[in-house]
């Protein structure tokens, strides 16, 4: 954003990236409660997600019965939690392109108990996996919406990297 941007183009730019944040934060609640309703209006008709090793789908339709299938209802009701981090946003007028990390965390069924003052005794939880997400979004007349969600896990190998330096892309050296 330069200075030569008016103040109505700097305002938009703001609603825009709060729009997005809250587009990306909705994400955990949808998928950690099978908000399938969610997930199919949050993505555009046509959208897709790919989380790696074959694992998508195309349609917000076909996406969002993910939410409804037996292994992830079996996984939330065994105490699944998506944990997102912030998102960096580059917005492109009515496209944005936003970079994030996601954590999946579940209870440790098998630690000991821990008591921590004044928050009681649990087992705990254990972080199952973290993993780098890119955010396709596009602006529709209902709001700003996913057109493709990438997530790779932070495993070592180069995908998730790649994701992670797209973000840093405008500010790479010539």
């Amino acid at each position: 954003m330069s200075a030569q941007n008016s103040i109505e183009d700097r305002l938009r730019a703001v609603e825009d990236k709060l729009e997005i944040i809250n587009l990306i934060a909705s994400h955990p609640p949808a998928a950690d409660t099978g908000a399938d309703y969610y997930t199919q209006w949050s993505f555009v008709e046509d959208g897709t997600i790919d989380l790696g090793g074959g694992k998508g789908a195309t349609g917000n339709k076909n996406i969002a019965a993910g939410q409804q299938s037996p292994g992830h209802l079996a996984a939330i009701a065994g105490g699944l939690a998506h944990f997102a981090g912030l998102p960096r946003i580059e917005l492109h007028g009515d496209e944005a392109v936003a970079t994030s990390y996601l954590q999946i965390l579940t209870p440790h069924p098998t630690a000991e108990p821990h008591e921590v003052p004044n928050h009681g005794v649990s087992k705990g939880y254990r972080i199952h996996r973290v993993g780098a997400n890119r955010w396709e979004l596009v602006r529709t007349a209902e709001g700003w919406k996913i057109r493709k969600r990438t997530l790779r896990s932070l495993d070592g190998t180069e995908p998730a990297r790649e994701i992670l330096r797209g973000a840093l892309k405008s500010f790479a050296r010539a």
